[in-house]
């Protein structure tokens, strides 16, 4: 897990998305044009929460996530979501 120089505000989560799967269960290989989105990914940075909400999640918690759910950005050639701690349905 890579170090990253971007520390989020408030209430928000700084996540890595899962690869998208390549293959189907059956071996069939997907293209990129009919991906779908990861649901998933990993904590990458966590900000302080809000002043009666303390964060529950932290660096390194593999979570899940709504669909349209994060902002994308890239840092440093990497793709990442930052989405608010709310926007996380469960940790795995």
């Amino acid at each position: 897990m890579a170090k990253v120089k971007i520390k989020p505000l408030a209430d928000r989560v700084l996540v890595e998305p899962a690869p998208a799967e390549e293959k189907t269960a059956g071996g069939i290989i997907i293209p990129d044009t009919a991906k779908e989105k990861p649901q998933k990914g990993t904590v990458m940075a966590v900000g302080p929460g809000k002043k009666d909400e303390p964060m529950t999640v932290k660096i390194g918690d593999l979570v899940l996530y709504g669909k349209y759910s994060g902002t994308e950005i890239t840092i440093d050639g990497s793709n990442y979501l930052i989405m608010r701690e709310s926007d996380i349905v469960a940790v795995i």
